[in-house]
Order: C-alpha cells, then structure tokens, then sequence
C-alpha cells in the first residue's frame, strides 16, 4: 500500500505487525496484516485477503506488498489458483482449476504451466507430462488401475 494509494486504514498494533482494514480508492479491498517500510510506508506484510472491485479474490501471504508464498486466487469465473506466489503470479507449485471442470496441477514460472504437471480433462482423463506455456508435447496419459 504505497504512498501513492490512499483510502480508509483503521489499525490496531501487535507485536511490531499491523492489522488494516484498508479501501483503496478503485475500490478494491484489503484486511490482514501489515508493517512499516523503512520510509515509514504500511506494507501488506503476513496473511491478509485482498478482494479486488471486478471480484478477483486472494487470500493467503503477502510480502513487501506482493502475493508472495502460499495462497489461494478465486476468480469471479470460477477459475481458482491454489500454491505458490512469486512477486504477484503463480510461481512454484499449485493447481489450477478452470471454470470448465478442467484442471492442471503441477509447476509453474511467472504464470505459465512450466515443467512436470498433470491435466485433468473435462471427461476426467489425467494426461502426464512436461508443460511449457501453452504446449505440452508428448503427454502421456495416465492410467489408474
């Protein structure tokens, strides 16, 4: 929460850590823990839900005012992210599970499905396999015998 934002911040401190109920002007929501930069700036900092205003919701650890560590991104759509953040994308491992039923579990990098994964198709045939980006050549598909 940067210098630049301004909005409503009602806070409560324990142990060096701040708890926030924060409105940003677009609208967009904030409650969770905080702490002051070194300029004196409140930063998301430790567990906090950040609801944006078009309805995208994440849950989980902040870190220098970015997701960064475990959480959970639910999109109005349906779609929904559970792992790993890097500075603000899925980075690490999670599972993404589109709005159509569809889903992939596995590794990611800045956003994109990268290296060992499985997808879940819509008639719930698991395909294994190496992702990258948008291929995934030579999946093989598994079977639960």
């Amino acid at each position: 929460m940067s210098e630049k934002k301004k909005g409503k911040v009602t806070e409560s401190e324990e142990e060096g850590n701040l708890q926030v109920s924060y409105i940003f002007p677009t609208g967009d929501r904030y409650e969770g823990e905080c702490c002051r930069s070194i300029e004196g700036v409140v930063v998301r900092s430790g567990m906090g839900k950040h609801t944006s205003a078009s309805g995208v919701t994440y849950t989980g650890e902040w870190h220098d005012d970015k997701m960064n560590g475990r959480g959970t991104l639910e999109h109005p759509s349906g779609a929904l992210y559970e792992g790993d953040f890097k500075d603000n994308m899925y980075h690490g491992t999670g599972t993404y599970s589109f709005s159509d039923g569809t889903k992939y579990c596995g590794s990611f990098s800045k956003n994109r499905l990268e290296g060992d994964g499985e997808f879940t198709d819509s008639q719930g045939l698991v395909w294994i396999g190496g992702f990258h980006n948008k291929a995934a050549p030579g999946l093989k598909l598994k079977l639960n015998m």
